[in-house]
């Protein structure tokens, strides 16, 4: 029976590559997926693209290939991410340029089409086809602060790339597990428009693969959370990022290159699996709605764990969209008292900025407040220790963060702390961040019609005519 050997590429923007190494030259893979798109990097990438405006892509892409391009071309491995961010016609060409400086010329292919800003800029589109995907509110209410709005594409186009000889796939915002399932049905040979129960399962057992790599180390036991039993995962400093083995009837082994660190088994891919799901009976994607109900992890041992029992419905006419809009500034500061009384020397400071704040009339949201090492990680899970306890604290660190919608008072917010160290409450340990200014980006998610999208997306292989 026919399969597939895909590798876990990043997880992030940010996250490290020398692990992918070890499945290139260990775990006899083809395909490495590489997802750097978390949630809010399309904000990331923004602020990035205001300052020059051909960037708007993930930059670790360029020297990541410069580290495993020559380890796959050696191995005919081929390789697909979304590191394209906002601009991925900009990322391809870096990385076309780069490559070449090196003597290499890889076949790049560009996925384009999934911005979908301009309708969303569209004042004659309703309000209701582009509302709040929570809160319902209309889009009317952020359209004109809005700076970035892409569709998540699914597997069809990185298929295209594949079937033109693409080594190199490089989107902008797509699924994230759509990332492996373009591989995987393209060297497999799967209908992604399959409309029958068995080609729909096909598809929810490779969407289930994608999710389980699509984190990196985090499918092989990285960030694992069960209480006590994490200290059993070994050497997470040589972790080996998960590996999936998918034969033609969606049957999938997920494992890792020999000789790594991490850990594959049962408890780690269940966590894995259940990450970021809403509804583990409709989990959506373009390409086919996953029903976990059925999903059957047999643990073989030796870091294997068998995946069998996905089940598929087919895709729903409308695409899901991450939206960005200005929204203000923020700044912050963080200071640090120490004993005696650390925790009332902190309460006092506080009062005083916030007096600072009313007198001088400052424009703001919010003042928000927390203290590093004591609710910070958990904020309201993590009640503060009863009155008594808290000045026999050695020290109190106090994170103050300031929301306005008027920069001048965010680039302000800093002068009100220095005069303080002389003449505010004794023993300060120090600031940091007083001239710390941020553009804060909110997010709109909403929903759009497939009609609307699918019909202007691209596949160009650089160097090719159109």
């Amino acid at each position: 029976m026919k399969s597939i050997r895909i590798g876990a590429g990043l997880g992030f923007y940010g996250d490290h590559w020398e692990p992918v190494v070890a499945s290139i030259e260990r775990g006899d893979v083809q395909f490495i997926a590489s997802d750097h798109l978390a949630e809010l990097t399309l904000a990331i990438l923004q602020k990035d693209r205001q300052r020059d405006p051909s960037l708007g892509y993930a930059r670790d892409v360029v020297p990541m290939l410069l580290r495993l391009w020559p380890l796959m071309r050696a191995r005919g491995v081929r390789f697909v991410c979304n590191a394209g961010g906002l601009n991925p016609l900009g990322a391809a060409q870096a990385v076309q340029a780069a490559l070449a400086a090196k003597g290499m010329a890889p076949r790049i292919a560009v996925v384009t089409g999934d911005d979908v800003l301009p309708r969303l800029l569209d004042a004659s589109v309703p309000d209701a086809a582009l509302a709040h995907l929570f809160s319902g509110e209309p889009v009317s209410a952020v359209r004109e602060r809005l700076v970035f709005g892409n569709a998540y594409l699914g597997a069809a186009p990185i298929v295209q790339a594949l079937d033109r000889g693409a080594d190199i796939v490089i989107t902008g915002r797509v699924a994230d597990a759509a990332l492996f399932l373009g591989p995987i049905a393209h060297h497999l040979g799967w209908d992604l428009k399959a409309t029958d129960a068995a080609g729909l399962d096909r598809l929810a057992q490779g969407l289930t693969v994608g999710h389980l790599l699509e984190c990196s180390g985090q499918g092989s036991g990285g960030n694992f959370g069960s209480q006590e039993a994490w200290k059993a995962i070994p050497d997470l400093a040589h972790i080996g990022f998960p590996i999936a083995e998918v034969w033609d009837d969606g049957t999938a082994l997920i494992t890792k290159a020999p000789g790594t660190g991490g850990r594959v088994n049962f408890d780690t891919v269940r966590q894995q699996l259940l990450y970021e799901v809403h509804d583990p009976h409709a989990y959506r994607s373009p390409d086919v709605v996953l029903d976990m109900g059925g999903i059957h992890l047999h643990d073989e041992g030796h870091d294997r764990v068998r995946l069998t029992g996905a089940r598929g419905t087919a895709p729903g006419d409308q695409l899901k969209v991450v939206a960005g809009f200005s929204d203000g500034f923020k700044a912050e500061v963080t200071w640090g008292f120490s004993w005696p009384d650390a925790w009332d020397k902190a309460q006092a400071a506080i009062a005083t900025i916030r007096t600072q704040l009313a007198e001088r009339r400052v424009p703001h949201e919010e003042l928000y407040i927390e203290y590093p090492g004591l609710n910070s990680a958990h904020g309201p899970l993590a009640p503060l220790p009863p009155p008594e306890q808290l000045n026999q604290m050695n020290e109190v660190w106090t994170r103050l963060v300031l929301r306005t919608n008027v920069k001048a008072a965010a680039d302000g917010f800093g002068r009100l702390f220095p005069w303080i160290g002389l003449s505010g409450p004794a023993y300060t340990c120090g600031f940091t961040g007083l001239h710390n200014t941020s553009e804060l980006l909110g997010i709109w998610p909403t929903l759009i019609a497939r009609s609307d999208v699918e019909p202007n997306v691209r596949v160009d292989v650089l160097g090719e005519g159109s």
